[in-house]
């Protein structure tokens, strides 16, 4: 059987407390993983923290900058050491399915993802670093445009406590070696392949291994990640986030609430935005949290959650190798008909209607001997009112609500992504102006599709430097 050992600094070490990880649908171990304990998390980062720092700031951030995406193609491409011995890309496809439950389709595009960001790292840096000269980020201090600059880093190395449900959140960390920050990673107990593969094709490229430290473990080993590094990342629901919203050292990654509003001058015209929404609720298994889970409209909204439920209604598990699968099994027992009791309660209140389920035979929960599903959810809400709709899921699930146009900003609460269809001037200048919304499109623009340049939750460069004024005599 594979064995995930942890590594310590590049260094691979095997415990004597491990866990397996099983096929989410056979029950058959795929690998072992050791196990970190937070006694272990707390030696490591005191004795290596500053020298995975100062190992990376020996080489220039252009240098770092071209291994990472020479890591990129290896992480695609190359057959890369796993356990005691090597893991193709397919391979590698293949047995992140069977662990997570997405198919295989899925697993195989987001490792193109990551691949695609790292390929391009090096615009996406130039943006988030505002064309800054890299050697400024190095020395501290440097004059720029005849301006003195300085910037000092607020960490020697990130924490990054990951998930297990969406692969593709991998790609918020990609930029961090080349700014000479070292990598703590925590991974999810069911996703230990990618932080894994990724950095062995990042050793393999020429990033130096005590960069780099991967622990997997338990909660406590997380809660361990993020006490002992000034900055780290955290992927959780809401209430993750609202245990962290007062920690500027942590920065949360959790439910996005993101929305589609249609503005009074388009709603007549909703038909021809039917591929914008559904591309934006069923993407990547609707587990992600630019995945759109509510769509706003003054009227005509009963028909378009018949529209819908018409094209997500139907749709039902496949095997993971199938290619035309579109829904990721639940692998947590019981999460799923959690879900849905959730969903039943919700759905007593006046006025809020299940669409999809004339298209479900058998229902929307599919239990299966070792996983579950819940095939895709379109609830019409007439009032914004409705508890419904604070809602969101980790699958295709959308309410469509009836909400006057003057009434939406104020109502949708707080949304990561909004897809504004509207051509009306004073309508889009109350989008810009709206501080509850992160990130914002303007037209028929799907909220899964993301610009690199531009970071939808928060500039990691921001959160891993700070600008200080600096003089020199």
């Amino acid at each position: 059987m594979i064995h995930f050992p942890i590594l310590r600094w590049g260094e691979p070490y095997t415990s004597l407390e491990t866990t397996q990880v099983h096929h989410f649908a056979t029950g058959e171990p795929v690998a072992e993983v050791s196990q970190a304990n937070p006694g272990m998390v707390a030696r490591d980062l005191r004795k290596g923290a500053e020298r995975a720092r100062n190992a990376l700031r020996e080489i220039p951030c252009a240098d770092l900058l071209a291994m990472v995406k020479k890591g990129g193609e290896l992480f695609k491409s190359a057959d890369l050491p796993l356990g005691d011995g090597m893991q193709t890309p397919d391979d590698f496809v293949r047995q992140q399915s069977a662990t997570t439950g997405l198919p295989e389709h899925m697993c195989r595009m987001n490792m193109g993802k990551l691949e695609y960001v790292l390929s391009h790292l090096d615009e996406v840096l130039r943006s988030l670093t505002r064309r800054l000269d890299y050697d400024i980020l190095t020395r501290g201090f440097g004059e720029e445009d005849g301006v003195m600059r300085s910037y000092q880093a607020t960490t020697p190395v990130v924490g990054m406590v990951l998930p297990s449900n969406s692969p593709g959140v991998h790609s918020l960390w990609l930029p961090i070696i080349p700014l000479q920050i070292g990598l703590v990673l925590k991974p999810g107990p069911q996703e230990p392949w990618t932080p894994w593969r990724m950095a062995q094709a990042f050793f393999q490229a020429g990033v130096p291994k005590e960069a780099i430290g991967l622990y997997p473990g338990l909660g406590e080993v997380g809660a361990a990640v993020l006490n002992n590094t000034a900055r780290s990342l955290i992927f959780g629901g809401t209430a993750t986030v609202e245990h962290y919203a007062a920690s500027p050292g942590v920065q949360v990654h959790g439910p996005g609430f993101s929305k589609i509003l249609i503005g009074e001058d388009q709603v007549d015209n909703w038909e021809q935005y039917v591929d914008v929404m559904v591309d934006s609720v069923l993407t990547n298994s609707g587990r992600g949290c630019i995945n759109c889970s509510g769509i706003w409209a003054p009227r005509h909204t009963r028909e378009i959650a018949e529209a819908l439920a018409k094209r997500l209604g139907p749709i039902a598990p496949l095997p993971p190798d199938d290619p035309n699968a579109e829904l990721a099994a639940f692998t947590v027992p019981g999460q799923a008909a959690a879900i849905s009791a959730d969903i039943d309660n919700a759905l007593k209140e006046a006025g809020v209607e299940e669409v999809s389920a004339q298209y479900q035979d058998g229902g929307r929960l599919v239990s299966r001997e070792r996983c579950d599903y819940i095939r895709p959810t379109v609830v019409h809400c007439a009032s914004r009112e409705a508890a419904m709709v604070k809602k969101e899921y980790m699958y295709p699930f959308v309410t469509v609500v009836e909400c006057p146009q003057d009434q939406m900003i104020t109502s949708i609460g707080t949304t990561l992504v909004a897809t504004g269809l509207t051509e009306d001037p004073a309508f889009t200048r109350a989008l810009l102006d709206a501080r509850n919304i992160d990130r914002l499109n303007i037209g028929p623009v799907p909220t899964v599709k993301l610009n690199w340049l531009q970071p939808h939750e928060g500039n990691i460069v921001d959160f891993l430097f700070r600008p200080r004024a600096f003089q020199q005599g």
